[in-house]
């Protein structure tokens, strides 16, 4: 998901790792010091476009890699978070460094994620802006649950339970999304949907020359 919000919210904001509460975080994750920059699929490409696998190796060297280059390559493109398939690895896994409506930064990754059903009486849309790092440029408004619960597991099988309000609400229902095959503007009606792939194509050059100066940034 696109759009990095500042990490610094309101007096009294909180910092949430893995759903836990921290006194103290740096910037950037610590995984994105270790990793390195990959290239980010764009909508047309097929892992983007099917089911992503469910993992069921957890705690190796392999995946502590794509770990650490998933967070590099999110804060590269300015992101809030980043599924796997979006650079190309077409396996139910994403990371995430967002903040949420009461200006609380989430920082994490979650596997295998599942969205809980709401009741009824619980799901209240929140129509907002919202892009992609695979469409380039562009964001629509779109309607979605203005709270989310995500359940799956770390990278060493041990279970977790993400919850968001707000802005993190929708990041954890776009990144499930893309480990189910679809693209936030799957779920805009045909006209919008096409003029966001348009307005992709004319903003696609610049997106692509910013994250080449972030990366050079934070490489240095």
């Amino acid at each position: 998901m696109s759009e990095q919000h500042s990490h610094t919210g309101p007096t009294g904001a909180r910092i949430f790792v893995m759903g836990e509460a921290v006194d103290d975080y740096p910037e950037f994750a610590p995984e994105a010091a270790r990793g390195k920059t990959l290239r980010i699929t764009v909508v047309g490409e097929d892992v983007l476009h099917r089911p992503c696998a469910e993992i069921t190796e957890f705690g190796t060297a392999e995946l502590d890699t794509l770990l650490d280059d998933m967070f590099h390559t999110m804060y590269v493109a300015e992101g809030v978070g980043l599924a796997a398939n979006q650079v190309d690895v077409g396996i139910r896994l994403f990371v995430y460094d967002c903040t949420d409506e009461d200006g609380n930064r989430h920082v994490g990754h979650i596997l295998n994620p599942v969205l809980d059903e709401l009741p009824a009486a619980d799901r209240h849309l929140d129509e907002a802006g919202e892009g992609c790092l695979s469409v380039p440029g562009p964001h629509k408004d779109l309607a979605r649950p203005d709270h989310a619960i995500a359940r799956g597991v770390d990278k060493n099988g041990n279970p977790v339970v993400i919850e968001g309000t707000g802005y993190f609400a929708r990041c954890l229902q776009h990144e499930t999304d893309h480990l189910n095959g679809y693209l936030y503007i799957d779920r805009l009606s045909k006209r919008d949907r096409k003029d966001a792939l348009k307005k992709m194509e004319a903003m696609k050059a610049d997106v692509f020359a910013r994250r080449e100066e972030k990366a050079a940034q934070l490489a240095g």
